[in-house]
């Protein structure tokens, strides 16, 4: 791991959510964190946060000078405290950073938490950027890069599923595959250039069947991560499913029984939601943004109208389509024109109000769609059935929990595949004997797009369009 211990200056910023709350943290770090923390600091016992030992805690208060203050209170609560707080020290190298860590803990108010910042920058520290305390710790050797991006995916993570995978590769569960699949490559590199940079000693025909099994593991351990790629994204970024249909067949019910409550209103009168709703909900592990849409019809007003455009719109960018239908009806001309249109889309046909004496041309609809779920939304009947449904095609067939290392990062995946490539060219081209020089070529841009992931090779524009996703305290 590249270590680049250059940093110089002390940062600082709220780590915690803005708004009220029980708690809010300034946290600082850098060389100067300890004696930015003696300047405002007043502790209990009268000693300053320079004398405290790693990983200990601290009660007492800040202050705009903690020196005057300390001796005018005579160890007592000083009478014009900015906050009275917690102060914990990690020293380094043992911190996120890998440098001298303070945290003060102090009321959750946004004004507390401003002045105790204020406070600490006007002492020296400046204030941090988006992701600079994890860019330290990635820069100070103490994550790779492929961790730090996991950081980020912890705090965005929408379901169990998503924060799983996220944390697995926060532990280095994807560094080690990768790892892994480098170690095999380098390998044969290694055989290749020894008969490169001794060409007097023939490579000997063991040692190349040696070198086509090294880049037939290594290919095929590229293979099995980019197989994954797809629900790895889906567990990370969720996928977007449309529920579309007449007016009054039951949408916004739909909605409401997928979500478990009560977010659409829900009357008789067609055509009572006139915009899109969009919600996230959790199936089978996946994000799913859920949008309920206004009923497709003719336009009577320039707001129903513009409800139909959004509705048109939003049903042609989903990844997922469910048509609802009103069992207890006859098809309508509506009904078959979104029939129509929906025909080269992934689509459900659900049709609903199962509870009422049925009269939908059901053959009609099983000659049009693969899959059709019977449900009554009112009654939350076979809602369970249409998450089953919905989960088969988000997961392609394959609903399991989360496996370890799955590729969720786009930045990853492209450098996965080129890699594959790359090897695989490799491979094919000792198979037709062409030159070792152009074999070893290969697999060395192949390594450079595994260090990629890890951040072994990593370039400045890189690292900011990273960072730059992260809040200011992370």
């Amino acid at each position: 791991m590249i270590s680049y211990n250059y940093y110089k200056d002390t940062i600082a910023a709220i780590a915690t959510a803005i708004g009220q709350a029980g708690i809010g943290i300034v946290r600082i770090s850098g060389p100067d964190g300890l004696l930015i923390a003696n300047k405002i600091f007043v502790s209990k016992d009268s000693r300053k946060p320079s004398s405290f030992k790693t990983y200990t805690t601290h009660y007492g208060w800040i202050v705009e000078s903690a020196k005057r203050k300390a001796q005018s209170a005579k160890l007592k609560k000083p009478q014009d405290f900015i906050d009275e707080v917690i102060l914990t020290v990690m020293r380094a190298p043992r911190s996120y950073t890998k440098e001298d860590v303070v945290e003060i803990n102090c009321h959750g108010g946004i004004v507390a938490l401003r002045r105790v910042l204020d406070l600490v920058l006007v002492n020296g520290a400046r204030l941090a950027q988006p992701g600079e305390f994890t860019k330290r710790a990635f820069l100070n050797g103490r994550i790779d890069l492929a961790q730090a991006e996991a950081v980020l995916d912890i705090i965005k993570a929408k379901t169990d599923s998503a924060l799983k995978v996220a944390l697995v590769q926060l532990e280095g569960g994807l560094s080690k595959q990768i790892n892994k699949i480098r170690k095999v490559t380098l390998r044969a590199l290694c055989v290749l250039e020894a008969n490169i940079d001794f060409p007097e000693e023939e490579i000997g025909s063991l040692n190349l069947r040696g070198v086509s099994r090294d880049l037939e593991e290594a290919s095929g351990e590229l293979k099995r991560l980019i197989q994954d790629a797809g629900r790895g994204r889906v567990l990370r970024e969720g996928i977007r499913v449309v529920i579309c249909g007449r007016p009054n067949v039951g949408k916004s019910s739909l909605l409401n029984a997928l979500l478990k409550q009560e977010r659409s209103i829900v009357t008789p009168i067609p055509g009572t939601t006139r915009d899109t709703i969009e919600e996230i909900i959790d199936i089978k592990g996946a994000p799913i943004m859920i949008v309920d849409t206004a009923g497709i019809i003719e336009p009577k007003d320039l707001v129903e109208k513009k409800a139909v455009q959004r509705s048109k719109k939003y049903i042609t960018q989903a990844e997922l389509v469910i048509l609802l239908f009103d069992g207890s009806s006859n098809l309508t001309q509506a009904d078959e024109i979104l029939m129509k249109k929906l025909k080269n889309k992934t689509a459900i046909a659900v049709i609903n109000k199962i509870d009422l004496r049925q009269k939908i041309e059901r053959d009609k609809i099983g000659r049009r769609f693969d899959r059709v779920v019977d449900i009554s939304a009112k009654k939350l009947k076979n809602i369970a059935l249409l998450e089953d449904e919905i989960a088969n095609l988000v997961y392609d067939g394959r609903v399991t929990s989360a496996e370890p290392a799955l590729l969720s990062n786009a930045r990853h995946t492209a450098a996965i595949k080129e890699a594959q490539k790359l090897v695989e060219e490799a491979r094919n081209s000792l198979d037709n004997k062409l030159s070792i020089e152009f074999i070893a070529q290969g697999l060395k841009d192949a390594l450079l797009c595994l260090d990629e992931i890890l951040g072994s090779s990593f370039s400045e524009n890189l690292l900011e369009k990273i960072f730059s996703e992260f809040c200011i305290g992370k």
